[in-house]
């Protein structure tokens, strides 16, 4: 037992060399010892100029993220001109949309009033009835009528008016019209509010921008517009501009065709805009409009942004028959755009970790030379190397001399020793090659018992179920499992579960502490066992319950039960660093 214990038990050394598993000094650059004349290795460009291509390659990036930089920015900016563009075009479509609804309601209105041979209140509250609007349009105060009035009529008219209901009416401004021109009175507006009221009896000729504009549609016989002015209803004549809209009305040919006055409505210009355009929800965005050019006397409304710079696009607009100006801005992009800013930075970012990437390849180089000089110079480590081959070798003869005696002393004849010798060093070199895949280091259970079981898995298609967590065993504890399940392997191949097709053998482990692990062997389907009393013990039995045991330092519950057997053995699980055969070699 003493044999076989030194056997499993293998020396273990922690080696600093990922080439050799030989601790070694690394000679210095400046060591002459076996180094070659400097003449047989010729420096390359970036060794003899280190900081050549690390500031190269830095340059480059920086080349690269500009151009994408100025790219992103010009893309940006054409985004802002299109954005600025469809904005423009939106808000005037809106507004030519807007005053072509209200000139087809004035048309309506005149075709209705010149069938009327007869225009009193009645009838334009009929008017206003039919057109569904009770005489507000949306944006609009309202929808009036204007009468003209003959030269020399006003008294009579006025007296109309008063006897129609509204007393104290009278034409104002007060005087005949100028150069016995006929007068063009405000006689009905509605929806009939105070404010309204303010602009019944205003002679809409006495002031010139809404004189030339009712001439205009007189002349041409469609809805006009005038220009800026401030409406009569306002109270001050610093109110908010606004503007008319006249359409005139004829009497029909069977009454005399002449001009009988003119459907109007009267806006105030940011209702006007307000009614065409959200401009509330419109955050972000200036306007500015004007009745003809866009010069201060002309502004209609105006919204304008707070601070900084902006970019701006001008847009004519036609509303009936009167040319506006339209100019709408945006704010101007800040120096770089979130795009251009993030591309810059992660350009930056690039730039500087292919500086360091850089730097450390020149100077991986230079060391690379430095080891290729040393490496010259390993030669004399070999005796090393056949040493510590030469200590593997007597461990592993020591582990077959010691298979070899107990084994003998069990045998009764030479097959049976042979036999049982072979199976024996087999399942010692299959962990070992276990051990030598990972350079002595952790070896997994499940891997261990699959080398062990592989040749009854071949026979027995299906007998064999592995099942347990991924544990990792030290290499003296995975020698000592692995004989224990090649014995019980062995063992079950002869008289147990193995030794029949219906036979199945479970193999179950798991964790139970942080630092024990717990295998299940479990026999079914195989052929009655004897009572343990009549069974003679066999050198497997010993194995696993003495040295086994003594090895794994745990107690085995090793039972031969009649439908097949139950072990169940407890691993200790180690960390690595205790006992890996050499370090991790780089990747």
């Amino acid at each position: 037992m003493q044999a076989l214990r030194r056997g499993i038990d293998l020396p273990v050394r922690r080696l600093n060399s990922s080439a050799t598993g030989i601790e070694v000094h690394k000679p210095s650059a400046s060591s002459s010892f076996g180094a070659k004349p400097s003449g047989e290795h010729p420096h390359r460009w970036y060794e003899r100029y280190p900081r050549a291509l690390p500031v190269g390659v830095f340059a480059l990036t920086l080349g690269v993220t500009a151009i994408s930089v100025a790219a992103v920015e010009h893309a940006e900016d054409g985004r802002e001109a299109a954005q600025l563009s469809q904005t423009t075009a939106s808000i005037s479509s809106a507004i030519e949309r807007r005053a072509g609804s209200s000139a087809m309601s004035l048309r309506a209105g005149a075709a209705l009033i010149a069938t009327q041979t007869k225009f009193d209140p009645a009838t334009f509250g009929l008017f206003i009835d039919q057109l569904g609007q009770e005489g507000r349009a949306s944006g609009a105060e309202g929808i009036g009528w204007v009468a003209r009035v003959d030269p020399g009529q006003e008294s009579a008219f006025a007296a109309e008016v008063r006897a129609s209901g509204v007393p104290g009416f009278a034409i104002r401004p007060d005087g005949a019209a100028q150069g016995g021109m006929d007068r063009y009175v405000v006689r009905y507006l509605r929806p009939a509010t105070p404010r309204n009221n303010r602009a019944i009896g205003f002679d809409m000729a006495s002031e010139r921008v809404r004189r030339e504009a009712m001439m205009s549609a007189a002349q041409f016989g469609r809805p006009t517009a005038s220009g800026k002015i401030v409406l009569v209803q306002e109270d001050k004549a610093t109110s908010p501009p606004g503007f008319v809209l006249f359409m005139p009305v004829y009497s029909s040919a069977a009454m005399g065709h002449h001009l009988r006055g003119f459907v109007y409505t009267p806006f105030n210009a940011r209702a006007f805009l307000a009614s065409s355009v959200d401009i509330d929800r419109m955050s972000g965005v200036g306007f500015a409009l004007y009745d003809g050019d866009a010069a201060p006397a002309n502004l209609l409304y105006q919204r304008a942004l707070a601070g900084g710079p902006v970019r701006t696009e001008t847009r004519h607009v036609v509303v009936a028959d009167r040319s506006w100006t339209l100019v709408v801005s945006i704010p101007d992009g800040t120096l770089f755009s979130p795009v251009s800013l993030m591309t810059l930075l992660f350009g930056l970012l690039v730039a500087t970790l292919l500086l360091v990437l850089a730097r450390l390849v020149t100077q991986q180089a230079s060391e690379d030379r430095t080891t290729l000089e040393w490496f010259e110079q390993q030669s004399s480590i070999r005796n090393s190397l056949v040493r510590e081959l030469n200590h593997r070798v007597k461990n592993t003869l020591a582990n077959v001399l010691s298979i070899l005696a107990l084994t003998r002393g069990r045998a009764t004849d030479l097959d049976s020793f042979a036999q049982s010798l072979d199976g024996r060093v087999r399942a010692l070199s299959a962990t070992h090659d276990l051990l030598t895949q990972s350079d002595w280091g952790s070896t997994s259970i499940r891997a261990l018992i699959e080398a062990e079981m592989a040749p009854y898995v071949r026979d027995q298609s299906g007998g064999v179920t592995l099942s347990g967590d991924p544990v990792m065993l030290a290499p003296n504890d995975a020698l000592s499992l692995g004989m224990a399940i090649h014995e019980l392997a062995t063992n079950a191949a002869k008289y147990g579960a193995l030794s029949v097709e219906a036979g199945r053998v479970s193999i179950a482990w798991r964790m139970v502490t942080a630092q024990i692990a717990q295998l299940d062997w479990a026999e079914s389907g195989g052929p009655t066992l004897d009572p343990v009393a009549s069974r003679k013990r066999g050198f497997g039995t010993e194995l696993i319950q003495k040295i086994v045991a003594h090895e794994l330092k745990h107690p085995v519950e090793l039972e031969f039960l009649p439908g097949g057997v139950r072990c169940r053995l407890m691993v200790a699980v180690r960390e690595g660093g205790n006992f890996a055969m050499r370090e991790q070699k780089p990747g």
